[in-house]
């Protein structure tokens, strides 16, 4: 019996010993767990905060995109003003150079007409030259009438 029950004892021992053993390691798993939750928090905590970083990028990211989506319309409806100011500019040139050709063929017609003027207004003054000198070519002769007239009459008076 005594040696039973110091085999008992000793089994009580192993066992009061693996009981420690085994309670230092549910202690040592507890405190690991709790090191492991505490962490997992963080890094819940972490990855929350980095969601809502990258969400605030993603607001300002779209703020940005439709900014640029803005600029780029105002961009091309700017660049389709230019396009026909630029069309509009290349017509006007168009026009100014067949209106300078058409001013350097009026330029010319202008030049021959005041050429022909030049040669009716001498040829006007030696027409009115001869005019003025038929004219007392013909006055000429009327004194020379009268004055036979009046040869005339102091004839037929004096007979």
């Amino acid at each position: 019996l005594k040696e039973e029950n110091a085999v008992l004892r000793s089994k009580i021992n192993k066992l009061q010993i693996l009981s420690e053993t085994q309670a230092d390691k549910m202690r040592k798993l507890e405190k690991k767990l709790e090191e492991n939750k505490i962490k997992e928090e963080k890094e819940a905590q972490d990855l929350e905060a980095m969601v809502q970083h990258v969400e605030q990028n993603l607001q300002l990211m779209t703020k940005r995109a439709v900014k640029a989506e803005n600029s780029a319309a105002k961009l091309r409806q700017e660049n389709a003003l230019l396009q026909a100011e630029l069309r509009n500019s290349k017509r006007e040139k168009e026009e100014l150079r067949a209106g300078q050709a058409g001013l350097a063929a009026a330029k010319q017609n202008a030049e021959l007409a005041l050429q022909r003027l030049l040669q009716v207004t001498a040829s006007s003054r030696a027409s009115i030259r001869q005019l003025l000198s038929g004219a007392e070519s013909l006055q000429l002769v009327a004194d020379l009438l009268k004055s036979i007239d009046r040869i005339s009459e102091v004839s037929e008076d004096g007979q």
